[in-house]
């Protein structure tokens, strides 16, 4: 698997392309299909953690754009890799940037593994749950009716571009009450008053790999 996240990343055109763990298990398969590999602690708590410490490691200059492209994603395509890239860009306001993806169906949406994210006006992330948000006050008291049709139910694309100077400051601050609650490392940003820009992304993102079900149907995609 991680061998294919690994050309999902050189797909993009990336300028350098490394992978980041604490494993030596992976280390090694990663060596063998050539990659170059950053051994890291193993005290992180979170993927962003990890990569400040490349970051550092490697003296990456504090306007380098950084994709954090997780080894569960098998499946990423390159042209989102691209886009969140683009969108650090092109909005020097944003801390973070990072996409989403439109949710059609009321399984997806309570499902606690699917993320939600809501947003400004301006595409600017306002919050992140496991839980259903926006939460529709009329429409949910029937759970047999389908989503309505006048609210934007969206999930988050756990797929991330910063600035190393960026990761300089996120590793100083503490883990946000937020954050821990719901398992989801981005609340420390929104909880520091730091701001997350959101796109929709522009192809399917596919899924990444988080259960046993996942690992199943991403097999059978590959070996197709």
């Amino acid at each position: 698997m991680i061998q294919h996240v690994y050309e999902r990343a050189e797909e993009s055109g990336a300028a350098e392309t490394v992978i980041a763990t604490e494993d030596h298990r992976i280390e090694e398969v990663a060596l063998g299909f050539g990659a170059e590999v950053c051994m890291t602690s193993a005290e992180h708590k979170s993927g962003t953690e990890r990569i400040a410490e490349v970051s550092r490691t490697f003296g990456w200059d504090e306007r380098t754009i950084i994709v954090n492209l997780q080894g569960d994603e098998p499946a990423m395509p390159a042209t989102l890799l691209i886009q969140v890239a683009r969108d650090m860009d092109t909005h020097p306001d944003a801390s973070v940037t990072t996409l989403s993806a439109p949710i059609i169906d009321r399984e997806q949406l309570f499902d606690p593994h699917v993320v939600k994210v809501v947003t400004d006006a301006r595409g600017y992330a306002l919050y992140f749950s496991r839980a259903p948000i926006p939460w529709h006050r009329d429409e949910f008291i029937d759970e047999e009716k389908p989503l309505p049709s006048d609210t934007e139910f969206r999930r988050h694309i756990g797929l991330y571009a910063y600035r190393a100077d960026f990761l300089v400051r996120y590793v100083e601050w503490p883990p946000a009450p937020l954050e821990q609650a719901e398992s989801l490392e981005q609340l420390r940003v929104l909880w520091h008053g730091e701001r997350i820009h959101v796109s929709l992304a522009q192809v399917d993102a596919a899924h990444g790999v988080d259960t046993p079900e996942d690992l199943r149907r991403a097999e059978k995609t590959f070996r197709r």
